[in-house]
């Protein structure tokens, strides 16, 4: 049985270009897939988020259109109800990454907001790159990758092979002509190579440790890849 650290957003809300807050948090399948499939291997759970805040939940991820219909909408609430840890988050400060075998970002707009540029978060990250340990990122998990910079300010991800959510994602669902910025631009602007594939179907991308899923069903085969390395 390992440990496996989720590093998720305390934002629950998305700054527009012009200004106006946008309601967010993380995206519920993005948690709830990987913190399933894990907790079914005998896995152990820790929750981490800037200051210890409990993370907000996007409520449109709740939805029955994203869910496949209500009845798995209802299963996901139902889940997210029962992942008590989300309740008692660890300061993200106040981690030690020799604790745990595994790190995991889910997505959600959050991460945009405050992950984007959290230098502990981005610590980090470097840290868990650096270690070799299987470094798990979904969605817009992979804006937290834009904090990751070493000390001559390059950026620790630069040259490697991702999936993030793309820009044809973004217009698709209906944000990006109001974003200050798009995730596949910024991650291409740091060095990191952005592999798009087809908007909205499951997409994994594995480069040394690092594993990152596009989208919302992306999650679960990820998960599937973090677990295979854990043995």
């Amino acid at each position: 049985m390992a440990k496996i650290l989720f590093v998720m957003t305390g934002a629950d809300r998305w700054t527009l270009a012009d200004g106006t807050p946008h309601p967010t948090g993380f995206w519920a399948e993005e948690a709830v897939a990987p913190y399933e499939a894990f907790k079914a291997a005998g896995h152990e759970i820790v929750v981490a988020t800037p200051g210890g805040v409990v993370p907000p939940v996007d409520k449109a991820s709740l939805a029955a259109e994203v869910n496949g219909g209500q009845e798995n909408a209802d299963r996901i609430v139902a889940a997210l109800d029962a992942m008590t840890e989300l309740r008692r988050p660890v300061r993200l400060e106040d981690v030690t990454l020799d604790d745990y075998a595994a790190v995991f970002y889910p997505g959600g707009h959050g991460p945009m907001e405050d992950l984007a540029v959290d230098a502990g978060s981005g610590r980090l990250l470097v840290d868990a790159l650096d270690s070799g340990r299987p470094l798990g990122v979904v969605c817009h998990g992979p804006a937290a990758l834009l904090a990751a910079r070493r000390a001559d300010g390059t950026n620790a991800f630069a040259g490697y092979q991702v999936a993030a959510f793309t820009n044809a994602e973004e217009i698709q669902g209906g944000l990006a002509d109001k974003a200050k910025w798009l995730l596949q631009d910024r991650l291409t602007e740091a060095g990191v190579h952005v592999e798009a594939a087809e908007p909205w179907a499951p997409h994994v991308v594995t480069d040394r440790n690092l594993v990152t899923g596009q989208n919302p069903a992306s999650s679960a085969p990820l998960a599937q890849e973090l677990l295979k390395r854990l043995g």
